[in-house]
């Protein structure tokens, strides 16, 4: 499957089915923040998810019940390689040096991805 970049209202509602793992539109509804949007409004969005191949459902009737075909973790892992690829020339270094840099780590942060580091190159 294909992954591809979302807009922010479809990844709003990705968000959403990927906590409830699966639900009718009014769930999904129902999750959202005021103000809400229109049933028919979150209706679209979700088809157009569904003919992106990044939602399925099931049928009861007319109405469906709707569930994600990507996890969270892997639209994380399309979102840092376009992120990697298109503003740090694939360079793992570059982009904690941005953060260095922008963000200005605490000494703790730095600890803790130092022992992340550590305990990837020992697996």
């Amino acid at each position: 499957m294909q992954v591809r970049e979302l807009t922010n209202a479809e990844e709003e509602i990705m968000k959403v089915l990927w906590k409830l793992e699966k639900g009718f539109v009014k769930d999904v509804l129902a999750e959202l923040p005021e103000p809400k949007p229109a049933y028919n409004t979150v209706s679209t969005i979700i088809r157009i998810l569904e003919k992106k191949g990044l939602v399925g459902y099931r049928a009861y009737g007319k109405t469906h019940e709707y569930y994600p075909l990507i996890t969270e973790e892997e639209y994380k892992r399309f979102e840092m390689e376009q992120l990697m690829s298109g503003y740090f020339d694939n360079s793992l270094k570059k982009l904690v040096s941005f953060f260095v840099k922008d963000r200005k780590l605490s000494l703790k942060e730095t600890d803790e991805i130092i022992e992340l580091l550590n305990r990837k190159k020992e697996s």
